[in-house]
């Protein structure tokens, strides 16, 4: 089969610039065949190189004590939790695949994610996701929707990993481009940290897993270019195709044969398939490695050497074998009925030699791929609208004369409002390791002895007890503040992770990021991209939780839709030491009291915690304003005066003030906890805000605004003297505020009271996201 002719319109075809393709011809010292160019387009595109982001991505902070395999290193990042036990996570997007496929997209990035973590030879134990859809009265986001869903649950549920926590956002800048971020956390005892290098000159390298076909063909490429109808079309063959029982089959059979020592390097074929697997097994060993396509298993027939090398085919593993150990592996690969061929070896050459019918196809300098890509320092430009966002003032905006119909409205909105229809879906039991499940502000986990991979037989750690750990995760973005402030946003984003997994009772112990934004070309976009990192780069410092790896997800933007909201979403993974620490957001008794941990309004903001929050998105349909200030020091004093009192035991419930403010916080207090899979507890309590009603505060800034560093608490009548005195000693604000109680959430603000039955509040909070499904 002949190759095409490259032209400059293929080279374009190929999302390469002249100059991209003129280094191209001086690294090779020839124009590049067909496949060579299809080779170079993914992995110099954006997906896989980095080389718009790369720059702003070396801010981030990235050391730490704990770190044992660090961000951009190998697959996932590995961070120790003590007594020889590590976690491997790291989160991914697939968004322009679910925009297309969202059944498939969204399968396959839970699919993808759960292999970069078995790569490392952990044995993944959870998942989360972050989700961002347009508004739900658009039947077509409702299609989204439930395709999304239903692929996650699919691939999640029948791989065996329980999906335990995430976030969904629903925003009008999401109607063209959906975002499917896919986090997976892993464990793994040190000694069993796999690495993906393909050392050993002249040990053999094995494929396993299904064959290959034509499915996620250069879908790196895709998801490197901005999302059009026509590209829609045109890429649907780029989209993969999930199978989770073949992965689980493939992961238990990966995690058997590590245990036997054969393997000298492993990596999964993600994004560029065959090519990133091949090309950066080698980069990272500084060795070279051959390959035959003609050995390649496949599943369609004449399939062209670009075709195979650029496929994206599902549950593919390249595996470099120590020789000699060829029929261990072998033998595994049959136990577990798993599609196997050996299809190359290692070389000294530094090179990446693809064969193919007896020809060399390709023939390249595998670092020239992986470590030389074109790096690009991008325009920046303050965005045009972020003067307006500025000059926002209150002034015109009636304040709330029905606080009730108010916190009802915003507890029936789908950003706010329960996300069971998500989540009912979703497995989050399998494995008995959930302690926290959905609908608490972090999932927590309980790492035991069989949660950890097998170990060769003889091993002096065999039959050694294993302590249980607890580890909590979050995963958190307030798109909207990025959009109005990127700096604060990205702070803001980093800090209520955190304080999600301080209310839980943990301490961070690191994040993974996906940097979801659009065409990083428009100088807006890539201030707004530079700002943000900037915050989620001082807020990791802030809490010590240094960046482990991530993802970045550019060209996310739809024709005449336009760009989404930056969205640089962070999930922040955490340890709790005691699993009586362990706690949770809803009320627990009556007559327990209730506190404020922090300002009730942040009088220094003219906005007063208003500024980009969902009373004015919901109550008067605006996205402006600066939002709330987010000092750090402030935030890491809170998280560490609140885990403190939690050690203690004295907080019987905790719960942070975010979307929709103090009454929002206090009204799920009430509504959330489960005493079955779907019958409420619903316990309320009386709160008066009187002390709060200074001069010149507005009543809808006191019940719904967005201030920051605020948590509500709960503890025993007997322990409020102790804690509020504790929270002065470190310098954080308290008040009492109310006692747990009845049948409502009764608010008193001076003279003037409001009564909110909780079974209302509870049906819209509920049920709203279920009754729009069902338009």
């Amino acid at each position: 089969m002949s190759e095409p002719v490259i032209t400059p319109e293929v080279v374009a075809k190929h999302n390469l610039t002249p100059e991209e393709y003129q280094k191209i011809v001086e690294i090779l010292g020839r124009p590049p065949g067909y496949t060579e160019l299809g080779i170079f387009s993914v992995m110099w595109s954006e997906h896989c190189s980095y080389k718009n982001t790369r720059p702003v991505l070396k801010t981030f902070p990235t050391k730490g004590s704990r770190i044992l395999v660090g961000a951009g290193e190998e697959n996932a990042g590995i961070i120790d939790v003590g007594d020889g036990i590590a976690i491997a996570f790291k989160i991914e997007s697939h968004n322009h695949p679910s925009a297309v496929e969202p059944f498939q997209g969204a399968a396959t990035g839970v699919g993808g994610i759960v292999r970069d973590i078995f790569t490392m030879g952990a044995r993944p134990v959870a998942a989360l996701n972050s989700l961002r859809f347009g508004n739900l009265d658009n039947p077509t986001v409702r299609r989204l929707f439930t395709g999304v869903v239903s692929g996650i649950a699919h691939y999640g549920n029948c791989f065996g990993i329980p999906t335990i926590g995430g976030e969904v956002y629903f925003d009008t800048s999401y109607e063209g481009n959906p975002l499917v971020n896919a986090f997976c956390i892993g464990v793994l005892r040190h000694e069993q940290i796999t690495r993906g290098a393909a050392h050993g000159v002249g040990n053999p390298v094995f494929y396993v897993g299904p064959a290959t076909g034509r499915d996620g063909l250069a879908g790196a490429a895709f998801a490197s270019q901005d999302l059009t109808e026509e590209s829609s079309e045109q890429q649907r063959g780029a989209v993969q195709v999930g199978d989770p029982f073949m992965e689980k089959l493939v992961c238990e059979a990966c995690l058997e044969l590590l245990a036997t020592g054969a393997v000298a390097g492993m990596q999964d074929m993600g994004a560029a398939g065959l090519t990133c697997s091949t090309c950066e097994t080698a980069a990272r060993a500084g060795t070279g490695i051959e390959i035959e396509l003609d050995l390649v298993p496949q599943r369609a027939p004449n399939m062209s050497s670009y075709e195979i090398m650029l496929s994206e085919s599902q549950e593919r593993m390249l595996i470099v074998v120590h020789k000699g150990r060829e029929e261990e592996v072998k033998r595994i690969f049959d136990k577990w009925d798993l599609p196997w061929a050996e299809i190359g070896v290692v070389t000294d050459s530094g090179r990446m030699v693809v064969r193919h019918h007896g020809e060399v196809i390709a023939d390249i300098p595998a670092r020239k791929l992986t470590d030389e890509a074109p790096i690009y320092f991008r325009e920046m430009r303050e965005a045009a609208y972020m003067a307006g966002v500025r000059s926002f003032r209150l002034d015109g905006i009636a304040d709330t004369q029905d606080p009730v119909a108010d916190l009802n409205r915003l507890l029936s909105d789908s950003t706010i409002a329960s996300k069971n229809w998500v989540y009912r879906q979703y497995d989050h039991m399998v494995r008995d390791g959930s302690i926290v499940c959905p609908g608490s502000d972090a999932a927590v986990i309980r790492i035991k002895a069989d949660s950890l991979p097998v170990l060769p037989v003889g091993h002096p750690a065999e039959g050694r007890p294993v302590p249980d750990k607890y580890v909590a995760m979050a995963v958190d973005c307030n798109a909207a503040y990025v959009y109005l402030d990127p700096y604060e946003g990205g702070k803001t984003a980093v800090a209520e992770a955190c304080r999600n997994l301080a209310c839980s009772g943990a301490i961070p112990l690191g994040a993974t990021d996906n940097l979801n934004f659009g065409n990083p070309h428009n100088p807006e976009i890539f201030w707004q991209l530079r700002e943000s990192v900037r915050g989620l780069a001082d807020g990791c410092r802030a809490f010590d939780a240094p960046v482990t790896g991530g993802n970045c997800s550019l060209y996310n933007q739809r024709g005449a839709l336009g760009s989404i909201d930056p969205t640089p979403t962070v999930a922040v993974v955490g340890l709790v030491e005691d699993p009586a620490h362990i706690t949770t957001q809803w009320f627990k008794e009556s007559g327990d009291v209730v506190l404020l941990l922090g300002k009730a309004v942040d009088t220094q903001d003219p906005l007063q915690g208003l500024g980009g929050s969902a009373q004015l998105r919901v109550g008067h349909q605006l996205k402006t304003g600066l939002p709330p200030r987010c000092d750090l020091e402030v935030a890491r004093t809170l998280h560490t005066t609140l885990v403190g009192l939690i050690r203690e035991g004295v907080v019987r419930s905790a719960h942070d003030c975010s979307e929709g403010g103090l009454a929002v916080a206090l009204a799920e207090c009430g509504i959330s906890e489960l005493i079955a899979r779907e019958t409420p507890r619903l316990l309320g309590a009386t709160i008066d805000l009187s002390a709060f009603a200074e001069a010149g505060v507005r009543l809808d800034a006191l019940l719904f605004g967005e201030t920051q560093s605020r948590v509500v608490i709960t503890v025993k009548a007997e322990d409020a003297g102790r804690v509020l005195k504790q929270a002065q000693i470190m310098g954080v604000p308290a008040a009492r505020i109310g006692v747990v109680g009845g049948n409502a959430l009764v608010l008193k603000v001076g003279e003037r009271q409001w009564t909110a039955p909780l079974a209302t509040l509870h049906d819209g909070w509920w049920n709203s996201i279920a009754r729009s499904m069902a338009q």
